[in-house]
C-alpha cells in the first residue's frame, strides 16, 4: 500500500511538476503583453548579503504618480496578477509592480523564506530602490499580512489592500499536504513550488503571532476583501482586522471562496480603482 502511495505520489510529480509551479519565464511574459499592445518590463533586484534576486514585473504607462505593488499568495507567482496587468484602466491610473515573492516565480526558485518580517524588510528595500513613492500595497492569502507589514516597514506605504489574507494566527488551518512537504522520504518529489508552500504554511501561525503586536502602528486605510466561503483561510479572519486595524474597511465577496484575487479580478478592480483615486487625490 505503502509503494503505491508513493508511485502516485511519483507519477503525480511527473506530470505536474512544469504545470503546478505557477511560473512564466520572462520571454513568456514579454510575448503575452507584447501581444496586447502594453508595455510591461522585467528587472531584478538583488539582495547581495542574503545572495537572493528578486524577479519584478512592471508596468509603468501611467502619469500618475501612483505605484501599486502586487504579492501573490503560495504557491504561486507574479503572473497571478495579468488580470490587472493587461487592463487598460488599470495601467493609465496608476504605476504596477508585480513581486515573485522569494522561493516563488524566478525569485531562487525554491529557496523557502518563511519569515514574513525578513521578506517585508526585502520588499521596502526594493520600494526604496525604485523610489516608489505613493505605494499601495496589494496582497492575496499570504501576501496579505505581508503587505500589511510592508506598511510598518516603509512610510511610502499610503494603503493597503488585503484579498482573502491568512492573517489570523487561532484560524490557520492544518492542512496535510503542508506535512506532506516535510516528511523527508518524499519530500523531493513534491513540485518545487508546493514544497515551498508547505515550508511557510508549517510555520505560519507562529510568524503571524510575531506581528501581532504590530498592527496597531497601521494607521494608514487598509481594505480587507473576502469571500464568505473561503475553504482555505476562513471567512472569520475579518474579525481579527476588525479587532487589530485602526482604518480598517472590510468588503464581502457574497458566494465566493479564495480564489478571488486572480479568478475573479472583477470583484476587486472596483475597490481598487476607488482605493487609487483616494490616495491619488491625497497627492494633490
Amino acid at each position: 500500500m505503502k509503494h503505491n502511495i508513493i508511485l502516485i505520489i511519483l507519477l503525480f510529480s511527473l506530470t505536474s511538476c512544469t504545470v503546478l509551479q505557477w511560473r512564466s519565464t520572462d520571454k513568456e511574459i514579454k510575448t503575452y503583453f507584447d501581444e496586447k499592445g502594453i508595455v510591461s518590463e522585467i528587472s531584478y533586484f538583488n539582495i547581495d548579503s542574503l545572495g537572493l534576486r528578486v524577479r519584478v514585473q512592471h508596468v509603468i504607462e501611467s502619469k500618475n504618480d501612483i505605484n501599486v505593488l502586487f504579492f501573490h499568495g503560495s504557491p504561486s507567482s507574479l503572473s497571478a496578477w495579468n488580470g490587472y496587468f493587461n487592463d487598460s484602466l488599470f495601467v493609465k491610473k496608476a504605476k504596477m509592480h508585480a513581486i515573485d515573492r522569494p522561493g516563488y516565480g524566478y525569485s531562487n526558485f525554491g529557496d523557502e523564506m518563511t519569515s514574513i518580517k525578513t521578506q517585508a524588510r526585502i520588499m521596502s528595500e526594493l520600494i526604496n530602490h525604485y523610489n516608489l513613492k505613493n505605494v499601495i500595497a496589494v496582497g492575496s492569502s499570504y501576501g496579505g499580512p505581508l503587505a500589511s507589514r510592508l506598511a510598518v516597514e516603509n512610510p511610502n506605504v499610503k494603503a493597503v489592500v488585503m484579498i482573502s489574507p491568512a492573517i489570523d494566527p487561532k484560524q490557520e488551518k492544518d492542512v496535510w499536504g503542508s506535512r506532506l512537504t516535510q516528511w523527508w522520504l518524499i519530500r523531493w518529489l513534491v513540485p518545487t513550488g508546493y514544497r515551498v508552500a508547505g515550508d511557510e504554511k508549517t510555520v505560519h501561525a507562529k510568524e503571524l503571532e510575531l506581528l501581532e503586536e504590530d498592527w496597531k502602528q497601521v494607521s494608514i486605510p487598509v481594505l480587507h476583501i473576502h469571500g464568505d466561503i473561503d475553504d482555505i483561510v476562513p471567512y472569520g479572519n475579518i474579525n481579527y482586522t476588525k479587532e487589530k486595524f485602526s482604518n480598517i474597511k472590510i468588503i464581502t465577496t457574497p458566494n465566493t471562496g479564495h480564489e478571488i484575487a486572480w479568478a475573479k479580478p472583477e470583484l476587486i478592480k472596483p475597490h481598487l480603482i476607488e482605493l487609487i483615486d483616494r490616495v491619488l487625490e491625497k497627492t494633490k
